[in-house]
C-alpha cells in the first residue's frame, strides 16, 4: 500500500473479530516500531505485549471499562523509559523526549498494523497506576498509550478533519 493510501485508510477501530494474529505480523509491527526515530537514537521507550485475556481485561478496567481492549487478541502498551534518555539529556530527556519517543513508536505501530491488514485504536484515557500494575512495569516506566490490535469487526467512517487553512499557518517573512 502506498503511504498516502495507508494514512487515509487508518481508522480508530473499537470492535475486533476473534481471529488470532499471526506471529509474523506481530514481529513485522515490532520491526516498524524499532525503525521509529527517537532522540539521540536512544529508543527511550518500552513496549509491553499483552496477549493474555487476563492482562487485556485488566487493561480494559484500567481504561475505564473500554471493553474492546479485552476483545482484541493483542494490546501493545507503550511506556516511557526515562532512564534511557536522562543520562544524555537530563530532565528534558526524562520528561519530554521519552514521551515523544514512545508516541512516535506507537504511531509507527499503528501504521504498520494497517499495512498488515489489521486495525487498532490509540487509547490514552487510563489510570496510569492500574496499567503499570496490569503489565508489571517498574515505577520509572510511564505508560503513554495502549494500542489494541486485531482484525476489524467494524468499518467506521473517516472522521472529519480541519481545513488545512485552519490547521497550518505561514510564519516569518
Amino acid at each position: 500500500m502506498q503511504f498516502s493510501q495507508l494514512i487515509t485508510a487508518r481508522r480508530s477501530v473499537r470492535a475486533y473479530t476473534t481471529q488470532p494474529i499471526e506471529e509474523g505480523v506481530v514481529e513485522r509491527v515490532l520491526q516498524a516500531v524499532s525503525c521509529a526515530p527517537s532522540a539521540g537514537n536512544l529508543q527511550a521507550y518500552q513496549v509491553c505485549l499483552a496477549r493474555s485475556s487476563e492482562v487485556r481485561a485488566a487493561l480494559a478496567r484500567a481504561a475505564g471499562g473500554q471493553s474492546f481492549i479485552e476483545q482484541a487478541p493483542l494490546a501493545l502498551v507503550f511506556c516511557t523509559n526515562a532512564g534511557r534518555a536522562a543520562a544524555r539529556y537530563g530532565q528534558r530527556g526524562a520528561t519530554l523526549y521519552t514521551v515523544q519517543d514512545a508516541t512516535i513508536a506507537c504511531t509507527y505501530a499503528m501504521l504498520a498494523v494497517v499495512d498488515e491488514g489489521l486495525a487498532c485504536v490509540w487509547v490514552g484515557a487510563f489510570d496510569e497506576a492500574a496499567v503499570r500494575q496490569a503489565v508489571g512495569v517498574p515505577g520509572e516506566w510511564t505508560p503513554i498509550a495502549i494500542l489494541p490490535i486485531g482484525y476489524a469487526a467494524e468499518t467506521p467512517p473517516a472522521s472529519p478533519r480541519r481545513k488545512l487553512s485552519d490547521l497550518a499557518r505561514e510564519v516569518g517573512a
